[in-house]
């Protein structure tokens, strides 16, 4: 398959860099179990077969999200106690704190389920980390 797109590397400052990122991950999908939190670096890492909407679709990538500055992580209607469980992601948004610039980063999931990430400010890293292959599902939404 020839494919002369580059791999993908984002970095997020701000909710307009943020808004770039989310359509950039938009139906990514991976597993409950490659949600990683790390306290001490305060660091939330997903690793997620991201859709390539930029090359014209019809193939997948790995890609790593990170998100730093990390305060704490609440999730809901995650089933964290199924590692292998599917989830796929929709749209990332930032909601600021009335104190700028920290806030809470919200990843949102197909079937409802999110997660509430709460940050000192925004500090997210996007990156392809794998040859891109092929597919043969278009993610589709209902209108």
């Amino acid at each position: 398959m020839p494919d002369n797109a580059k791999p993908l590397r984002l970095r997020a400052e701000d909710a307009d860099d943020l808004a770039v990122m989310s359509a950039a991950l938009q139906d990514a999908v991976g597993k409950i179990g490659d949600i990683r939190f790390e306290a001490q670096p305060r660091r939330l890492t997903l690793t997620l077969n991201r859709y390539r909407w930029e090359a014209g679709g019809r193939s997948r990538v790995r890609a790593a999200l990170q998100l730093g500055s990390v305060e704490g992580v609440e999730a809901r209607r995650l089933r964290r106690d199924a590692p292998d469980a599917v989830v796929e992601l929709l749209a990332l948004t930032f909601e600021p704190d009335a104190e700028p610039p920290g806030g809470a980063l919200i990843l949102s999931f197909a079937g409802g389920g999110d997660l509430k990430v709460r940050v000192e400010c925004v500090d997210a890293v996007l990156a392809d980390v794998s040859d891109p292959w092929p597919t043969p599902r278009t993610p589709r939404h209902e209108t």
